[in-house]
This record gives structure tokens, sequence and C-alpha cells, in this order.
């Protein structure tokens, strides 16, 4: 595990300001460009989910960098992956949700039979920060009467105490800042 830790490691940069000023931005881009990298992101979410939640009927990924990483892990397991979008962005009947990010305010939404009452789910994303997109995730999902089992994340940014936010909801970070 720890060699896999330190090659994703490795492919994190930092680009200090952005979005704006004050935010150290984390771009995980280069570890989708290292095929071994990925793979081992994708190794260690299959072995965490295999070990701790074998009872996941579905993958839930975030807009948008949690749909490069969710579906890789649903087919491993052999489950089905569903988006979490941008308001806007989703045909048919969606459920959405405001929260607040580190830097601005968004709204999230999910179609209304993206989820079936009683699934099982694993939500997926890039990064923890203040961790207002999970949150809006975990909400859409309960909104749906289905139960967040935890969420996997490839960053957590532990200083801005993101998994507070989440409460009971378990947090699986690979690379904590």
């Amino acid at each position: 595990m720890a060699g896999k830790l330190d090659l994703i490691s490795k492919c994190i940069r930092t680009f200090p300001d952005f979005p704006t000023k004050g935010i150290p931005f984390k771009d995980i881009f280069p570890v989708l460009k290292d095929p071994k990298a990925l793979a081992a992101v994708t190794d260690l979410f299959e072995e965490h989910a295999r070990r701790a939640y074998p009872q996941v009927d579905l993958i839930v990924g975030l807009d948008a960098r949690g749909f490069l990483f969710g579906p890789l892990l649903a087919q491993r397991l052999g489950v089905g992956f569903a988006p979490i979008r941008k308001k806007g962005k989703l045909p048919g009947p969606t459920l959405s949700v405001a929260y607040s990010l580190e830097y601005a305010k968004a709204e999230a939404e999910m179609q209304e039979d993206a989820v079936s009452a009683g699934q099982k789910v694993l939500i997926v994303d890039d990064l923890l920060a203040t961790g207002g997109t999970l949150y809006a995730a975990c909400e859409l999902i309960k909104q749906q009467k289905a139960e967040v089992l935890g969420c996997l994340v490839v960053v957590e940014l532990k200083y801005l105490n993101g998994s507070e936010k989440l409460q009971s909801t378990p947090v699986f970070s690979l690379i904590q800042y």
C-alpha cells in the first residue's frame, strides 16, 4: 500500500491562488496521465470497498472528477454508477441541494431515478476540502431513501475539517494534506 500511496502522492501538484487568491489547488490530473498511478487509486479504492463495504450496491461520482474514478471502481466491484452534477446539467426530473464551497456557492443535482430506496451507496470524488460538496451528495442520496455507506476521496485537506461536516459518514482518503 505504501508504494501505491507514494506513487499517487508524487503525481499530485499544487497550484497556489487557484481558482482564487489564497486557495492552494491540488491537481490530480497527472494521476490520470500515469497508468500506474491511476491503477493504484483504483486498486486502493477497490481494496477498501471490498473490505469495509461488501454490501455496496451503487457508486455515485461527483461532478466532474468523481466521474473519472467512480466508474472504474464500479466496474471493478460489479455495481452500477450514477452521477451527481452541477445544477442544470441533467435531463429529466431531478432533485437538488444547495451548498457552499471553500470559495463559492453551488447547487448539486441528481436524476430522481438514479438511486433506489434502500440501495447502499459509496460516494467517490477527487478531493475533500470543506465538505460542502460531499455533504450535498449525502443529502441527495438520503432524499431518495438510500443509505450512504461512506465517501472515498483521493485527496483530503485535513486543515479545512471537511470530514466534520459529514458527521457520522466515514471518509476514506488516500492522501492527506
